[in-house]
């Protein structure tokens, strides 16, 4: 398991939901007590920092992810990743804002699409040429919550290359936040994150 001390934002921000209600602020996150063994990805939730996310809002155009799926709904494999070639060696630090009930669901999914990307993922720091440093947050407005997330794509110097950031939202539940985000909720946020990363490390590669 990698040890990862805490981290904070890389800019400072507030994400506001413009749909006539006020500001709602990041979610406390829920730290795990340990790693899943066996996986070299470990986004066990960190610390959450008192600043919101940096320049990402509920309105705000994104991609459209992969559609969740109401509780009780068996999950449905995405589409196949396309595997690309590249020699950047990506950790995935602690996310940041998350509870831990909903981090293994998008643990698990990050690693499996990443293996079927061709993406390498290293445990270590030190053998890293990528970090990625991820964000989130659950918004209740309406009875309806969306999660929103924010990706930094940092050198080993700490150095943003890129940021991926999306929104997805959490069928079903009474939109309470995190406790109406299912697996499969989190698992479509990390088939985008890793679509858009392998889409990324084409381009820079080329």
């Amino acid at each position: 398991m990698a040890d990862i001390g805490k981290t904070g934002l890389a800019e400072s921000g507030t994400i506001s939901a413009r749909r006539g209600r006020s500001s709602l602020g990041l979610v406390t996150a829920l730290a795990l007590a340990g790693c899943n063994t066996g996986s070299v990805l470990d986004v066990n939730s960190a610390p959450t920092p008192d600043a919101g996310l940096a320049g990402a809002t509920a309105e705000q155009p994104l991609t459209p992810p992969a559609a969740a799926l109401a509780p009780g709904q068996d999950a449905i494999a995405a589409p196949a990743q396309a595997a690309i070639t590249t020699g950047e060696r990506v950790q995935f630090a602690p996310v940041i804002g998350a509870t831990a009930e909903a981090v293994p669901a998008l643990s698990r999914r990050l690693e499996a699409r990443a293996r079927q990307a061709g993406i390498p993922i290293v445990q270590q720091t030190a053998s890293a040429s990528i970090l990625m440093k991820g964000y989130f947050s659950a918004i209740a407005d309406g009875g309806k919550t969306t999660i929103i997330y924010v990706w930094d794509v940092l050198d080993p110097s700490g150095n943003r290359l890129h940021r991926i950031q999306g929104q997805q939202a959490a069928p079903g539940g009474n939109g309470d936040g995190w406790s109406s985000v299912t697996p499969a909720t989190m698992e479509a946020v990390a088939d985008t994150t890793i679509s858009q990363l392998a889409a990324w490390l084409a381009q820079r590669k080329s």
